[in-house]
């Protein structure tokens, strides 16, 4: 059963007011992902503390920096569960993980950030480890 959305708005909107797309269904999730051309992040966010205290403000950090994705886009586990289902097929190889952040190139996975290396990390370190994955493939 999903959160109610009355708990997880003020969470969505941490991202989406930094100008990231929220996809909230399969459909958008696939056409999101059809653009094969040039760079794309997905971040599967979470009601977690860690979501909260590290990976949100982290990936606001980190596209701060001049290289970034050309495409950032969330999904919201516990609540759009077919769009995380979606999301998660495009890096079925590793085990769920929520929040984590995934970076495709041309289609490719070459970045995976899971959630154990958010926990107890810093927006800084998060931010700094997204950064070297954004300075190496966007």
């Amino acid at each position: 059963m999903p959160y109610p959305e009355a708990l997880v708005a003020p969470m969505r909107a941490e991202l989406t007011s930094a100008g990231i797309t929220e996809l909230k269904t399969a459909v958008e999730v696939d056409k999101f992902m059809a653009d094969k051309s040039g760079t794309a992040m997905i971040i599967v966010n979470s009601v977690c503390g860690c979501a909260a205290g590290g990976a949100r403000p982290g990936v606001k950090l980190s596209l701060q920096h001049g290289k970034k994705p050309v495409r950032v886009a969330t999904v919201f586990a516990g609540q759009d569960t077919e769009a995380v289902a979606k999301a998660r097929s495009y890096f079925a190889d590793i085990p769920p993980s929520s929040p984590c952040v995934a970076l495709f190139k041309e289609g490719e996975l070459v970045h995976f950030t899971p959630r154990h290396m958010i926990e107890g990390r810093d927006p800084k370190s998060i931010a700094a480890e997204l950064v070297k994955a954004f300075d190496e493939n966007c």
